[in-house]
């Protein structure tokens, strides 16, 4: 199990509350991403790519071995294809508003996060269109609604691969299948796999990924952005934002090349080492090892709510079609109640509301109150959750 193995951290706080807010970003680190980044600031510490003498030129060999690890993880067909950003929000950004033109169309699903709704309302009023696939009351899809949703003139289908509020986790191989037979676009948004769940671009017919580096790749915030298949021409491809990248500076117009077109200004070059060295870790770890050691927990997790007379869980039910994220709700009680005492009195963190995906929450059933959500990670035990059960049973039973 992960969280044995000597030196692994505790997913107890300083002052001893169980941390179980995984779904909004993973904590603690792994061992080693803390260091990588204070050893970047100590020993490095200077602008990549933006100067030739010897520490410039490792702050760019750093950001791009963390280019190299983030392609190898997600199957991308080049390392120069992954455009960083400051998260995963400005990737799925990129994506549309960079790639979409009046007229054009988008299929996308009920359970989506606003990274993805506020940005297609916002293109709603410059003339795109979009429709909301139905997604079952437990937030699963059936792939034939995507299909169903295709006009003449969509252009792209957009999907979070699970749910950040329930963990139900999407079909994404057989919509992306659709995609490409349809000769459609396919975005991805992995916010709550990569790192979680295996995900491979070419196999899954991705032809962009917008991917973070704070979840379950346990890198730090500030981390992200967004991946281009080779089926996507970076001139159809707009930047969100144009400037110094330290590449043909002699010109006035943003060059033409990856990533250069997408990354305009100093990156967090910090971060990267840090992400750079949770990718390491990942590796060494197992993505398989991880998803079992979650997967088992979320199990125990499901069974002894779905037990406790009063609580009312949401999603699949079901470790194997959900990520280690699990919302519930205790009836008679509002969520930020049960949010409030579970922090106060239990010492136990975690999410309540509406996880900032609103239409979600309508496929749930739970708008506008929410649910209270349960983030595993890696470094998670058997203990923390009978922990996490034994206060949710003793709030049941004191439920009006």
């Amino acid at each position: 199990m992960i969280p044995t193995a000597t030196g692994f951290p505790s997913s107890k706080t300083k002052d001893g509350a169980l941390y179980l807010d995984n779904a909004a970003t993973s904590w603690p680190k792994p061992p080693g991403v803390a260091q990588a980044m204070a050893q970047f600031l100590a020993e490095v510490g200077a602008n990549p790519g933006r100067s030739g003498h010897r520490l410039s030129i490792e702050a760019a060999r750093i950001v791009y071995s963390a280019r190299e690890a983030v392609a190898n993880l997600f199957g991308a067909p080049d390392p120069l294809r992954v455009v960083f950003g400051l998260n995963i929000t400005d990737g799925i950004n990129l994506a549309l508003h960079g790639l979409l033109r009046a007229g054009d169309h988008v299929v996308t699903t009920g359970m989506e996060h606003n990274a993805v709704m506020r940005p297609l309302r916002d293109l709603a009023q410059q003339g795109i269109e979009f429709t909301q696939a139905v997604c079952e009351a437990d937030g699963t899809l059936d792939p034939h609604r995507i299909e169903e949703a295709i006009q003449p003139n969509t252009r792209l289908i957009a999907l979070n691969h699970a749910s950040n509020v329930c963990g139900a986790i999407l079909p994404i191989r057989a919509v992306g299948q659709i995609a490409r037979r349809r000769e459609l676009l396919f975005l991805v948004d992995t916010a709550q796999t990569g790192g979680a769940l295996p995900l491979h671009m070419e196999n899954d017919c991705i032809d962009l990924l917008a991917f973070t580096g704070h979840k379950s790749l346990y890198g730090p915030m500030g981390t992200g952005g967004l991946i281009l298949s080779e089926r996507i021409n970076p001139a159809d491809l707009h930047p969100l934002r144009q400037g110094g990248t330290g590449s043909r500076s002699e010109r006035e117009v943003q060059p033409d090349f990856l990533p250069d077109r997408f990354e305009s200004g100093t990156p967090n070059a910090v971060g990267l080492a840090g992400l750079l060295a949770a990718l390491e870790w990942l590796q060494e770890q197992g993505l398989e090892t991880i998803r079992t050691h979650e997967k088992a927990l979320c199990a125990d997790l499901l069974d002894g709510l779905i037990n406790t007379p009063g609580v009312i869980v949401l999603g699949p039910q079901d470790a194997a079609r959900q990520t280690a994220t699990v919302a519930f709700n205790i009836r008679g009680m509002e969520p930020s109640t049960v949010g409030l005492r579970l922090d106060e009195e239990f010492n136990i963190l975690c999410r309540v509301g509406l996880h900032c995906a609103p239409s979600a929450h309508r496929t749930l059933g739970t708008f506008p109150d929410g649910c209270v959500r349960f983030g595993l990670g890696a470094f998670n035990t058997a203990e923390d959750i009978q922990q996490a059960v034994e206060a949710v049973r003793q709030l049941a039973k004191e439920a009006p």
